[in-house]
C-alpha cells in the first residue's frame, strides 16, 4: 500500500473518485427560489431511441444502458474532461464491473423500483468504485460513502458489531431516501440533488439564493459551489455517457449477469460467521464480501439480524440453521495459556486484537496466568478475515506523508502491517493518501 496524491478509489489525475455524503440533519426545506428544474428525457423515451435487448442479452450493463436518460442532453466541457479522465484509466470500468457483480444488480433494482433515473445507480461508482469496504480519510464509509454523523441522522445502526454504512441493503435504502428528499427539496432537479448529496443541502441552497438575489441562473452549472462538487456531478454524467456508448469510447465493460447475486436470510440470534458460511456452503471470505457491515467474528448478540447469502443458498442455510442448538451457533477453540504468553501475543496468533479477547473472555485487565484457558471463536483462525473489536483511542495518530507505505510505517514503529490494517479498518488493496491519519497503538514512543 503506497501513498498517492489523489483518492485511491478511482482514476488518477484531476478527478479523485471518492467523496463524502454531507452531514444531514433534516432541516426544513428552503424557500422555493423560482428555479426551473433541469428535467432529463424519461427512461422510456431513451429506450425507444435504440438501446434495446437488455432482456435478450442477460447483461446488467445492457439493462442499465437501455434506461440511461441524461447523457444525450448534457453537452458540457466539465463532462468532457471527466470522460477524458476516465478513459485515461482503461482498467477502471473492467475492475468496477468485476467488483460490482455482487452489488450492482441490487442497486439497479432499488433505483428502478423507485422510478428514479438509472444514472443514480452509477453514483456508488463515483463514491466508492462499488467497494463497500472503502473508508475515506474523513471517515466516510461504504458503497455510498456515508459520514458517521450522517449515518446516525439517517437511522443507520453503527456500533462495534455492525456498521450500516457498509451494509449493502441498509446503506442503499437510506442513500436513495436521501437523494429522493433532495430531489424534492431542490425543485425536482436531479443535478442539484446530486450536488447537495456531495456538498450538503445547505451549501447548495445558499448558492442558489445568492444567484437568485443577483438575478443569475440557479441551475447547477451556474452556481458557485466547491471545486469537488463542480467535478462530482460531471463525473456521474461522464460515466453515464461512457456506459451508454462504450464502443464509441473504445471501452470494453465485462458483462454482469442480470440476476440477483444474493438473497436475505434471517439468522435470529447470534451466529459465528464461520459457522454461517459453512451452513450456506460458501467460503468465509465470500460471506464477508456479501456482509461488509458485519464488523466482528459473529453477528451481534443482542438483536436479530439478517445475513446476505449467495443466491440459491438461502433455503439450505435456513434449513441447516433451524437444526442448530443455541450452543452450536458459535464454535469455540479452547486455548491453554503458556508460560510467556500475553494477550497481545495470543491476539496476533489468532489474527484478532486484545480488546476482542478481553470482551469474549470477560477480562477487565491484561493479566493472564499460565495454565488458564481462553475461549477463541473459530472465525479468528482464518488469517486476514477476522475483524477486530473497536478499541479506545490509540496511543499515536500518524499523519501519512507522500512516499509512505504500510511496511515502512510498521517498521518505523516496530508493529505489524496487519495490525495497522486492523486498527484502521483499511483495505490493503488501496493506496494510502498523504494527510491521512492512521491510528497506531505503540507501546513506547
Amino acid at each position: 500500500m503506497l501513498a498517492a496524491g489523489c483518492q485511491s478509489t478511482g482514476p488518477a489525475g484531476a478527478l479523485p473518485m471518492a467523496s463524502s455524503l454531507a452531514q444531514h440533519t433534516y432541516p426544513g426545506s428552503p424557500a422555493n427560489f423560482g428555479h426551473s428544474p433541469w428535467t432529463p428525457k424519461t427512461p422510456a423515451a431513451t429506450a425507444a431511441t435504440g438501446h434495446q435487448g437488455a432482456q435478450d442479452t442477460g447483461d446488467l450493463w445492457e439493462r442499465i444502458r437501455s434506461s440511461l436518460s441524461w447523457q444525450e442532453q448534457v453537452d458540457n466541457r466539465q463532462v468532457d474532461l471527466a470522460v477524458t479522465s476516465y478513459l485515461a484509466q482503461p482498467d477502471y470500468l473492467p475492475q468496477v464491473s468485476e467488483r460490482g457483480s455482487l452489488y450492482l444488480y441490487y442497486i439497479v433494482e432499488e433505483v428502478q423500483k423507485r422510478n428514479m433515473p438509472m444514472e443514480i445507480a452509477l453514483v456508488p461508482l463515483v463514491e466508492s468504485t462499488l467497494d463497500p469496504f472503502t473508508y475515506s480519510s474523513s471517515q466516510a464509509a461504504g458503497l455510498w460513502q456515508i459520514m458517521p454523523q450522517t449515518g446516525e441522522n439517517l437511522g443507520l445502526q453503527q456500533d462495534s458489531w455492525f456498521d450500516g454504512r457498509r451494509a449493502v441493503r441498509d446503506s442503499t435504502e437510506v442513500a436513495l431516501d436521501y437523494l429522493e428528499e433532495l430531489h424534492s427539496e431542490f425543485d425536482n432537479d436531479w443535478l442539484l440533488a446530486l450536488a447537495a448529496y456531495n456538498a450538503g443541502e445547505g451549501r447548495v441552497a445558499r448558492a442558489r439564493k445568492a444567484n437568485l438575489e443577483k438575478g443569475l441562473p440557479t441551475d447547477f452549472w451556474s452556481l458557485d459551489l466547491p471545486r469537488e462538487t463542480r467535478r462530482y456531478v460531471p463525473k456521474v454524467l461522464a460515466l453515464s455517457r461512457i456506459v451508454a456508448e462504450p464502443e464509441s469510447h473504445a471501452v470494453e465493460i465485462p458483462s454482469i449477469a442480470d440476476e440477483p447475486a444474493f438473497e436475505v436470510a434471517e439468522v435470529g440470534g447470534q451466529i459465528d460467521l464461520a459457522r454461517a458460511a459453512e451452513l450456506a456452503d460458501v467460503s468465509l471470505e465470500t460471506l464477508r464480501e456479501l456482509n461488509p457491515g458485519q464488523l466482528q467474528w459473529a453477528t451481534a448478540p443482542d438483536r436479530p439480524q439478517e445475513l446476505l447469502v449467495p443466491a440459491g443458498s438461502g433455503a439450505r442455510f435456513e434449513e441447516e440453521l433451524a437444526q442448530l442448538t443455541p450452543a452450536e451457533r458459535i464454535r469455540w477453540r479452547h486455548y491453554t495459556v503458556k508460560p510467556g504468553d500475553n494477550l497481545l501475543v495470543i491476539a496476533k496468533k489468532f489474527h484478532t486484537d486484545v480488546a476482542a479477547l478481553r470482551r469474549i473472555n470477560g477480562l477487565s485487565g491484561s493479566n493472564i496466568r499460565a495454565g488458564s484457558t481462553l475461549m477463541i471463536p473459530t472465525s479468528f483462525l482464518a488469517p486476514g478475515l477476522a475483524i477486530t473489536a473497536q478499541v479506545p483511542p490509540p496511543t499515536l495518530g500518524y499523519k501519512v506523508q507522500r512516499g509512505d507505505s504500510l511496511a515502512g510505517i510498521a517498521g518505523k514503529y516496530k508493529i505489524s502491517v496487519d495490525d495497522i490494517v486492523a486498527w484502521n479498518a483499511l483495505d490493503p488493496r488501496k493506496y494510502l493518501q498523504p494527510g491521512q491519519t492512521l491510528k497506531l497503538r505503540v507501546s513506547s514512543l
